[in-house]
């Protein structure tokens, strides 16, 4: 095994300020002046603002400002935006309601921002905000999807509540396969509503400097590229060169950390209306799960057509998608394309049809979250063939293998739209079996149940699309932006390496792995290069990080950037060592002239191009390279998990006792990060099965909002996870990778509850809590008695 580059186990260069305290976080961050901000928030679900009386709260100590919506009209603040349009099945593109970063009018959900408060310090903000008093006509909330599209109108622009009205596939095809079917699957799910809970909580900086008429922002994005043109081009009217967004160390984002929110609008506005006073907000915990993007929230109705043998003839998926109060940054993409593209599974099904409608609710907005429409279409498909495997009177590994995609099939055009390039899923699904030792489970369930135990296993056979892009497709889907990724690879003339990238890391691992790719491709050591990330000042272009894009998307920028210094090498090599350009090759750091002894190093063509005393004629100085990548397709990581749990059914605990997640994530850079990725995303995934349910009660309010009554897993309800791989190379980006930081927390939620209602017999929606699979089990045992 090397010791860096591909395949190589390099520990993570960035631990040592993380597990020593001295990681450096937007709330480390203080700026002379500072001032600190406190939002007042709604404590209503739904109602018009009668009055907002301020004076109180401006005589208190300290505070230096109170704004209102109002304030911010009078500046042309405009709306947040939604990113991505959605056209309905009417052809109208979906319903977009504004969404002020301060309310105008009316709230809409319990955590709507009404006002804020600036003081000197954090205290006195606090204590103002109490004296902000506000007036509200209460409205009724709407609250359920199921009832959201019923007499109260949340936002005039959508009738009915409705946002869009989509489809995707064949509907006809589709229901003249049913017609024909030997037998039909139907499963109803929902698929709970998570609330995000990074390490770090949110937080923003805003600071308008005067004097160069410039802004700096410093914020936990995930993109803080994105960030600087929403600001500059829909919110704020800014000149984007006068914009500097810094996201430095972030403590996680999963996806919650993409958007653009109200608290950074406010305080980077603020912070010029105060004459350049740094703004400072950072969230409470409690205050996250109210204001933060929440994720999932499906009610969905699947069917399966099959024939006599079990073969799949068609798919029915109808889904209910909430959208909360309003539209986030990309929260009609996440039920439409990153969802019912994916309802092809592993399986060559021929027709399949996919119709969405999203509702507003009055409650926090909903958007991507780890995974992103992925897991919630994983969990339609993967539980619906488990159904299907107990009707038809099949093994489940058995259904799946009939129905797969065959190896010889690719490239694979399903009938929702994407083109797999490659995959081998019976290799993935024959290796999970042999690890956990599938033939003898009956054995391991009488064991079980002489112990008075249910014990049952069940299986999860995803396939996700990641790396996304490509920016033709995803424009023609209705994306705003375009989702290539840009690098900068600099020879310093010493002969160590500055990489500027625009993927942003907030836990991946990049400084490490970004390291590995150029010290494989340069033959630089490793320790030789540094990566930089994080700050538009330093870094011009960028996406950011999401949908398992950094390495796919981001790591090819990088290696086209690092092709560009080799070619640009051979030219100043050839000329050191009097050879023609085509005969020069390079190979581990080395430049030698083929059929000779002749070779120099690339520091010292590094060095000769910023000291070009005897130089090639036509060349330009210095080596720095810049290159753009856009993708020809997504990749598509897939594999199996197979999870084994045994309940008590006198407590209703759920045990995980084995676990295997045999993954082809294609060419692996460090199988320790990725392990690790595959690690925390199954955590996710039992989170969410087991544990992690946002509820609303009837009037709108949030009662799990806090660790009190919203569980997260812990190192106890989780098992050792075994993790294998098998291995396809992507065929259409130049490393042969795959995305591999959302596998987890996609094929977790499905194998987990099909173990689980393997050992119940009957089927339960998620989180299995330990109260609800205690009645089912308590049932199942008076059933048997009686």
């Amino acid at each position: 095994m090397p010791d860096s580059g591909f395949g190589a186990s390099v520990k993570r260069r960035e631990d040592f300020r993380f597990l020593t305290g001295r990681g450096r976080y937007v709330d480390d961050i203080d700026r002379p002046g500072q001032l600190y901000a406190v939002f007042v928030r709604s404590p209503i679900a739904h109602a018009n603002v009668t009055s907002i009386d301020i004076g109180e709260a401006r005589k208190a100590p300290g505070v230096v400002a109170v704004f209102t919506g109002d304030d911010m009209a009078a500046d042309g603040v405009g709306s947040l935006p939604c990113g991505w349009v959605v056209t309905d099945k009417s052809g109208d593109p979906h319903k977009a309601p504004p969404h002020w970063p301060l309310v105008r009018g009316r709230v809409r959900y319990v955590g709507d921002h009404v006002a804020v408060v600036i003081a000197d310090t954090l205290a006195q903000a606090r204590d103002a905000a109490e004296l902000v008093e506000v007036g509200y006509d209460e409205l009724s909330p709407v609250v359920d999807l199921g009832t959201a599209g019923q007499n109260v109108q949340l936002h005039d622009e959508a009738p009915g509540n409705l946002c869009f009205d989509w489809e995707l596939g064949d509907k006809a095809a589709v229901d003249e396969a049913f017609a024909k079917a030997a037998h039909v699957s139907k499963l109803d799910l929902v698929n709970n509503r998570l609330i995000p809970n990074a390490m770090e909580p949110r937080a923003a900086i805003g600071e308008y400097d005067p004097g160069s008429d410039n802004y700096t922002i410093y914020s936990t994005s995930q993109n803080p590229h994105l960030l600087r043109l929403i600001l500059c081009a829909f919110v704020l009217n800014l000149p984007e060169h006068k914009v500097r967004v810094v996201a430095p160390d972030v403590g996680g984002g999963f996806g919650s950390k993409i958007y653009a929110y109200a608290e950074e609008t406010v305080c980077t506005w603020a912070s010029k209306r105060l004459n350049g006073k740094p703004v400072k907000w950072t969230a409470e915990r409690s205050e996250s799960f109210l204001s933060d993007a929440h994720g999932r929230d499906h009610i969905t109705t699947a069917e399966l057509a099959m024939d006599s043998d079990g073969k799949f003839l068609a798919l029915r998926v109808d889904t209910q998608a909430n959208m909360g109060a309003y539209l986030s940054s990309f929260a009609t993409s996440i039920p439409t394309y990153l969802y019912a593209t994916l309802l092809a599974g592993q399986y060559a099904t021929p027709a399949i049809h996919c119709n969405v409608k999203a509702y507003f609710t009055t409650t926090a907005p909903v958007d991507a979250y780890r995974g992103a429409g992925r897991p919630e279409a994983t969990y339609v498909i993967e539980r619906l063939v488990e159904v299907a495997a107990r009707d038809m009177r099949m093994e489940p590994a058995e259904i799946r293998r009939k129905n797969f995609i065959q190896p010889d099939q690719f490239p694979y055009q399903t009938p929702v739209a994407l083109t797999y390039d490659i995959g081998d899923y019976e290799a993935s699904l024959n290796k999970a079996l042999e690890m956990i030792r599938y033939g003898e489970f009956a054995q391991r369930r009488s064991q079980s149940e002489a112990r008075g135990k249910l014990r049952g296993i069940g299986m999860s056979a995803y396939i996700e699309a990641c790396g996304i892009a490509p920016s033709a497709v995803v424009g023609a889907l209705g994306a705003g932006v375009g989702l290539w990724e840009s690098a900068q690879v600099r020879f310093n003339p010493t002969g160590s390496v500055t990489v500027l990238t625009g993927a942003h890391s907030h836990g991946q691992g990049h400084e490490t792995t970004f390291a590995q790719l150029v010290s494989e491709q340069l033959g630089v050591d490793y320790e030789q290069i540094d990566i930089v990330h994080g700050d538009t000042g330093q870094i011009p272009m960028g996406m950011g990080t999401y949908g398992s894009r950094s390495l796919a998307v981001g790591g090819s920028a990088i290696s086209k950037a690092c092709d560009k210094i080799i070619e640009k090498g051979k030219k100043i090599a050839a000329h050191l060592m009097e050879a023609s350009v085509d005969d020069v090759e390079f190979a581990n750091g080395q430049f030698t002239v083929a059929g000779t002894d002749k070779s120099k190093g690339i520091g010292e063509i590094a060095f000769t191009a910023y000291v070009p005393h005897n130089y090639p004629e036509g060349v330009e100085p210095g080596l720095d390279e810049t290159a753009f990548y856009d993708p020809l397709n997504f990749t598509y990581p897939s594999g199996v998990h197979i999870a084994e749990v045994e309940i008590d059914p006198d407590t209703g605990e759920t045990e995980i006792v084995d676990w295997v997640a045999v993954d082809d994530f294609g060419k692996v850079l460090n199988p320790m990060i990725v392990e690790g990725q595959v690690h925390g995303g199954i955590a996710q995934g039992v989170g969410q099965a087991l544990l992690e349910n946002a509820v609303y009660d009837d009037s709108g309010q949030l009662v799990t909002g806090s660790y009190m009554d919203y569980t997260m897993p812990r190192a106890d309800d989780l098992c050792e996870f075994r993790v294998g791989m098998t291995m396809s190379e992507c065929t259409h980006n130049p490393l042969g990778v795959k995305g591999c930081g959302e596998a987890g927390a996609i094929a977790a939620p499905a194998a987990l509850m099909n173990a689980i209602t393997d050992a119940l017999g009957v089927e339960i929606d998620m989180p299995a809590s330990r109260e609800k699979v205690w009645r089912h089990a308590q049932a199942r045992f008076k059933a048997a008695a009686e």
